[in-house]
């Protein structure tokens, strides 16, 4: 099996891309990046491309699987006008190129609260390319939205204490829906789809994203299409 992925450099990308070499029964594992990783694998192909430039990279989207990580921050983006592109429009042009090369699985990590009418700028921009995705009509998309990532050496202060907050309040049963969520564990539950068979279309919210496991996984996604 051939996945091919984008935002591998992220953190839950970077989680994601080491769970997914170590699984026997993937072959291959092709990473669009911006710049180079510090990962290297026998099965990994790592191509350093022009987002911009969809023509140069759309034919190297190929596989069975295609699955889409990437995000950022107004900060790190520096304007919101740069984030829709990171957020919005780069996925969307990859997610277009798997459906142009009849890749029959797609898979999103999109966020909690995504809504294409919400009055916030980041969940509206992540409800448009749910949005976008969802008419393609892969033969099965899974669409992923947790709430606070916890990631590993963060240097995003206000993400550190918000992560903190949050575990202090979950400690006493406050906010457990918004519970932090490890990109290491996020991986694990992602990489458990790209095996799976089944047909439609499946989100799954960051409060369900806790009940997966290895051994329900499968029926979990039956009885979640939409």
């Amino acid at each position: 099996m051939k996945i091919v992925v984008i935002g591998a450099s992220g953190a839950t990308g970077k989680d994601l891309l080491r769970v997914l070499l170590e699984d026997n029964k993937i072959g291959n594992v092709v990473a669009l990046v911006r710049k180079p990783m510090d990962i290297s694998h026998e099965k990994l192909t790592t191509i350093i491309i022009n987002f911009d430039d969809t023509q140069s990279w759309k034919n190297l989207v190929i596989g069975e699987v295609a699955i889409s990580c990437l995000g950022t921050t107004k900060k790190d983006a520096g304007s919101q006008a740069k984030q829709k592109i990171i957020d919005l429009d780069y996925p969307l042009a990859f997610a277009t190129a798997a459906k142009t090369n009849n890749i029959p699985h797609f898979i999103l990590l999109s966020s909690m609260g995504a809504n294409s009418s919400s009055v916030f700028f980041y969940s509206r921009i992540k409800g448009m390319l749910e949005n976008e995705i969802i008419k393609m009509k892969f033969q099965q998309t899974i669409i992923l939205r947790p709430g606070l990532l916890k990631r590993k050496n963060t240097n995003r202060f206000g993400e550190k204490l918000m992560v903190k907050s949050l575990e202090a309040m979950n400690k006493i049963g406050l906010f457990v829906k918004y519970k932090p969520l490890p990109t290491s564990v996020l991986a694990s539950i992602m990489s458990k789809f790209v095996l799976m068979k089944n047909n439609g279309l499946s989100i799954i919210e960051s409060s369900e994203i806790w009940k997966i496991d290895s051994d329900s996984t499968n029926d979990f996604i039956k009885n979640n299409k939409i």
